[in-house]
C-alpha cells in the first residue's frame, strides 16, 4: 500500500522512544542503522485511531514510534447507521497526523485498516474516499475473520507454555472477536492455529450507547450489559468442543484492548498507565470482578479523574468490564493474561513476513 501517490488507559497523541516490541518480540534489533526499512501498521477502529512504526528485529520487530488518539468514529452509529460529520472530522484529523509521520520517517511499507465502524456505516465508502483525498492514506476495510486472525498473530507470544490452548478476546469499540487457538512453534517463531472464532457486533461504544449509564452506576444496570453480551457469546457454537480445556486447567484466557488494559492498571493501583507493567500481566477472575466493583463505586467524574482512565474512557470502561465478565462467566477460567498488543502488531508481522517471502 502506498501513501500520497493516489495509490490502555488512555493513550494520547505522542511519539514514543524506540523500545522493544513484544509481539513476538522483545529481542534486540539486528540492525539499528537509519537505512533499515521501516514499516507502519495503522488501525482505525470504532473508538481509536492507532499506529505503530517499526523496523525488523531478530524474530520480531522494534517499535520506533507509536501513536494513539481516541476519535470515536462510531459515535451514534448504532442509532443512526451513519458516521457523523463530527466523528469523521476527528478521524480525518488523526489520520492526517499518521500520514505526516509516515512521510517524515520515509516508511517503505504501510498497511492501514478500518474495522467495524466503516463496515457498518452506510456512508463508510464516502468516508474512505475523503480520507484518501485529504490524507493520501488508502484504508482497507477488513472483515471480522481477518481482524480476529491479526489479533491472534499479535498475541501468540502470551500463551503460557503450560497451556495447550487459549481463548483470545479482542474487545473493540464496535465489535468483539473471540478466537480459540492452539499454539505451535515453527523454528524460533511461535504461531497459533485458530480452531474456532466468533465475531460479536457489540463493543464498548455500542454497549454503552445501548445501555446509557444512570446518574450513579447500579448492579442491575451492569448486569443488563453482562447478560446482553452473554446472549451474543452463546452463539459461539464452535467453542463448545474446547470448553473442557478450561475445566482441565489446560487453557487460558488472553484479553487484548484498552478495555482490558484499563482494568489491569486499576488492579495494579497505578496512578498513570505503564505498558511495561500491564502487558503480560496475569489476573484471576476474582481480581477482575474486584476491579469492576471498584469502578461501580465511582461516578463518571471520578473515573474521568483517574490517570489510567481519563475523560475519554470514563463512560466506556464499565462496558468493557461487563464484556470481559460475560466471557468469564460463559467460559469459567481462572487464568487471564492481559495483552497491550494485538491487531497492529499482527499487521506489522504480516507486512514483514510478506516482504521476506518476496525476497526469497
Amino acid at each position: 500500500m502506498s501513501l500520497g501517490d493516489g495509490s490502555g488507559a488512555l493513550m494520547t497523541d505522542r511519539a514514543m522512544p524506540e523500545t522493544p516490541s513484544q509481539a513476538p518480540c522483545g529481542a534486540a534489533p539486528d540492525d539499528a542503522r537509519q537505512d533499515v526499512p521501516l514499516y507502519a501498521a495503522l488501525d482505525l477502529g470504532t473508538n481509536n485511531c492507532r499506529m505503530l512504526i517499526a523496523r525488523r528485529a531478530h524474530n520480531g520487530f522494534r517499535i520506533v514510534e507509536a501513536y494513539s488518539r481516541i476519535v470515536r468514529l462510531g459515535e451514534g452509529l448504532s442509532h443512526t447507521g451513519e458516521l457523523s460529520a463530527a466523528a469523521m472530522d476527528r478521524a480525518v484529523s488523526a489520520l492526517a497526523v499518521c500520514a505526516d509521520r509516515i512521510r517524515r520517517r520515509r516508511v517503505q511499507r504501510v498497511r492501514a485498516v478500518a474495522t467495524q465502524a466503516c463496515r457498518a456505516a452506510s456512508n463508510g465508502g464516502a468516508f474512505l474516499e475523503r480520507v484518501q483525498r485529504e490524507t493520501g492514506l488508502s484504508l482497507e476495510v477488513i472483515e471480522p475473520a481477518e481482524e480476529a486472525r491479526l489479533a491472534v498473530a499479535g498475541c501468540t507470544d502470551l500463551i503460557d507454555d503450560r497451556f495447550r490452548s487459549a481463548l483470545i478476546l479482542d474487545v473493540g469499540g464496535g465489535s468483539t472477536e473471540i478466537s480459540w487457538v492452539r499454539p505451535r512453534v515453527q523454528s524460533e517463531r511461535r504461531s497459533a492455529d485458530i480452531l474456532a472464532w466468533h465475531s460479536v457486533p457489540i463493543g464498548v461504544v455500542t454497549l454503552a450507547e445501548h445501555f446509557p449509564e444512570p446518574e450513579r452506576p447500579t448492579s442491575d444496570w451492569y448486569e443488563s450489559m453482562v447478560e446482553a453480551m452473554r446472549s451474543q457469546i452463546a452463539a459461539f457454537v464452535g467453542a463448545e468442543p474446547h470448553r473442557q480445556a478450561f475445566t482441565n486447567n489446560q487453557a487460558q484466557l488472553i484479553g487484548t484492548s484498552g478495555a482490558v488494559t484499563s482494568l489491569a492498571s486499576l488492579h495494579l493501583g497505578l496512578a498513570k498507565y505503564e505498558r511495561a507493567r500491564v502487558d503480560g500481566l496475569r489476573m484471576t477472575a476474582g481480581q477482575c470482578r474486584a476491579v469492576a466493583t471498584t469502578l461501580m463505586d465511582l461516578d463518571r467524574a471520578g473515573r474521568a479523574a483517574h490517570g489510567c482512565i481519563g475523560p475519554d474512557r470514563a463512560d466506556l470502561v464499565l462496558a468493557g468490564a461487563a464484556i470481559l465478565e460475560a466471557v468469564q462467566r460463559h467460559w469459567p477460567c481462572e487464568h487471564l493474561r492481559v495483552a497491550d498488543r494485538g491487531l497492529r502488531e499482527g499487521l506489522l508481522l504480516s507486512l514483514m513476513r510478506r516482504r521476506r517471502r518476496r525476497r526469497r
